[in-house]
């Protein structure tokens, strides 16, 4: 699975009939803190996302099996819109540390949450 962010939407009037009806979008990875890695990837969005949410992407054979695709000629779907993202320890943080990253409100915003600054730890 990727972490990303919906930054745009893709138009394509002609395309194989199969993905007819279906809403491709432009997703950035993300690390889990919310920075933009390098890398952007269209997805068919299975979940109603929109520009601006946080998503989880799955590639491959779990795209196409992706909320009914299976027959459908896809490399990339989204499957969840993200509500929050918890980090415990990692690398740069102390052994034992812990670094929370605040839950994401619909469009991107990040949700003021006690404790954190501008949405940050």
């Amino acid at each position: 699975m990727i972490l990303g962010r919906v930054i745009g939407t893709v138009v394509s009037t002609r395309k194989d009939e199969k993905l007819s009806g279906s809403k491709l979008l432009v997703v950035r990875a993300t690390d889990p803190r919310g920075k933009d890695e390098a890398g952007y990837v269209i997805a068919v969005d299975t979940v109603n996302a929109g520009v601006g949410d946080r998503v989880l992407v799955v590639s491959g054979s779990s795209a196409r099996m992706a909320s009914g695709l299976k027959d459908v000629p896809v490399d990339a779907a989204i499957c969840g819109v993200v509500d929050a993202v918890d980090v415990v320890g990692g690398a740069g943080a102390e052994e034992g540390s812990r670094s929370d990253v605040a839950p994401v409100e619909p469009g991107g915003a990040r949700k003021a949450t006690p404790g954190l600054r501008d949405g940050r730890a």
